[in-house]
């Protein structure tokens, strides 16, 4: 699975790291001072799957951008949209059913966020440096190059 993320976008596995530990902490510290624990956590749950599927997803647009090159603006932005409409369809289904908290769920989803802004911090501490990342890349790039 984290090939796949590394070959999709070689930040995404520490995005979707950054995610989990920042749900984690959300959950160890807030579990404690609310009266229904488990709509919180489910709520959690929920919104922290809703940002891995975003980063996921905007990963997979990003790539798709790349390839389809220009002229495609349109079907990129119906995709971008469609993210946000799945997003909000999950949050009204919660809300419907009963099945989360919608405040933790919000909270799990700005888990994307604050992961994507923690990621030179998260590299720091678990030995990833920007250099063997940088190397990694342009190994990858030399290998992909084309000579017309």
């Amino acid at each position: 699975m984290i090939n796949w993320m590394k070959r999709l976008n070689q930040a995404l596995p520490g995005l979707v790291l950054g995610i989990l530990i920042y749900g984690g902490l959300i959950e160890i510290v807030g579990v404690w001072f609310v009266k229904d624990k488990i709509r919180y956590t489910t709520g959690l749950i929920s919104g922290i799957g809703c940002a891995i599927f975003m980063a996921i997803h905007i990963a997979m647009i990003i790539e798709e951008s790349v390839r389809i090159g220009e002229g495609h603006e349109k079907y990129l932005s119906f995709k971008s949209v469609l993210r946000y409409l799945i997003v909000c369809a999950v949050m009204i289904l919660m809300m419907v059913f009963k099945l989360g908290n919608m405040f933790t769920a919000l909270i799990g989803i700005l888990g994307l966020k604050v992961s994507a802004y923690a990621q030179p911090l998260l590299n720091k501490i678990l030995g990833n440096n920007n250099l063997n990342t940088a190397e990694g890349i342009n190994n990858e790039l030399n290998t992909k190059e084309v000579k017309v």
